[in-house]
């Protein structure tokens, strides 16, 4: 069971589940609540009823929220809205905004079968034969996400007046100024590069879901189980979630870091070229822009990087403490990846 001070009550959580959740059968005893390893902002925890039915919780970190940032209703509308389309997503339960029962809104949905390689080592549990297929898979998925019309499923609201990379440029530097990382020179060169050699892609506002990666998929006999996470999400620019998928697709042989350690380091992966290619196949969209799109990426990786240096620093994350190395080298990382993304900018 999880300690309370991870940010989940299981006696809260059951009291709540029993007078407002059906599907979810409570007993004489609470819920298990287990805390699941991995994610670096909101929190994920297993919970399993009475009847050793499984679901999945998402809340907020602890404390240490920055303005706009860790919305969980914003979470649970496109997971809703993605429901009924053909975008594998974890089927919806229910939605809790009273602030009594675990300190902040959370969503319940139900636990999905299947491997989340989060990083090298849960990667080797995707059977090799499979991995090509996981591969495009990840492709033909991102193009099903881009091809839903966000007014059709009840999401045009949330469009914003202005560019999408404008809005995007000005939030994420402003959120890593309000971060505790002592100096930002290279993030800000960085950022007035990309500011000055913004792209006009054309594409239609589509969903972006913003840290479209294998890490937040669930791999099941070859193809995508679920897609996991949104906490990112928004509406925009749809080549910004392919940069950020290949930015993030480690391969053998890299001279530059991803931006972050996952499953495609390993044999059997298609390499990026391909699923970029299988992205535009499936999608129709023109890759032009899209080495501009792997530099944002970059850029925007250092930012949040920035930023989860801060809630371990600051002691926001639950019980996950880091000591001074680990945070020191969360610095470096942010230099390092604001330096790839000028390098990608350079070619």
């Amino acid at each position: 069971m999880a300690d309370t001070h991870d940010g989940v009550d299981p006696v809260a959580l059951t009291r709540w589940l029993a007078a407002d959740v059906p599907q979810v059968s409570t007993g004489d005893r609470p819920v298990d609540v287990e805390r699941i390893s991995g994610g670096h902002s909101n929190l994920t925890f297993r919970i399993t009823d009475a009847e050793g039915a499984r679901f999945a919780l998402r809340r907020p970190p602890t404390g240490g929220v920055l303005a706009t940032a860790h919305d969980m209703s914003r979470e649970w509308r496109f997971l809703t809205a993605l429901a009924p389309t053909p975008v594998p997503v974890a089927e919806p339960v229910a939605y809790c905004d009273d602030t009594d029962v675990l300190g902040a809104g959370f969503y319940l949905m139900r636990f999905v079968d299947g491997v989340v390689p989060g990083d090298r080592a849960a990667g080797a549990a995707v059977p090799q034969p499979e991995r090509r297929a996981c591969g495009l898979d990840t492709a033909e998925v991102l193009a099903a996400l881009h091809a839903v019309d966000p007014e059709e499923v009840g999401l045009g609201d949330l469009q914003r007046p202005g560019g999408y990379l404008e809005r995007q440029l000005r939030r994420w530097q402003r959120q890593a100024h309000a971060s505790a990382i002592p100096d930002l020179s290279v993030l800000d060169a960085a950022h007035d590069r990309l500011v000055a050699a913004m792209p006009e892609t054309g594409d239609p506002v589509r969903i972006a879901h913003g840290d479209y990666r294998p890490g937040n998929l669930s791999f099941a006999g070859g193809r995508i189980a679920a897609i996991f996470d949104w906490e990112l999400a928004t509406l925009g620019e749809p080549l910004a979630d392919l940069g950020w998928l290949l930015a993030s697709w480690e391969r053998p042989g890299d001279t530059r870091p991803a931006i972050t350690s996952g499953p495609t380091a390993a044999a059997g992966w298609p390499e990026r070229d391909e699923v970029a290619v299988r992205y535009a196949e499936r999608s129709g969209r023109s890759l032009e822009h899209l080495p501009y799109f792997v530099a944002f990426a970059f850029w925007r990786c250092a930012c949040i990087g920035a930023g989860v240096y801060t809630r371990y620093k600051e002691r926001n994350m639950g019980s996950g403490v880091e000591p001074e190395a680990v945070l020191e080298e969360r610095v470096h990382r942010v230099v390092a990846d604001a330096e790839a993304a000028i390098a990608a900018l350079e070619g």
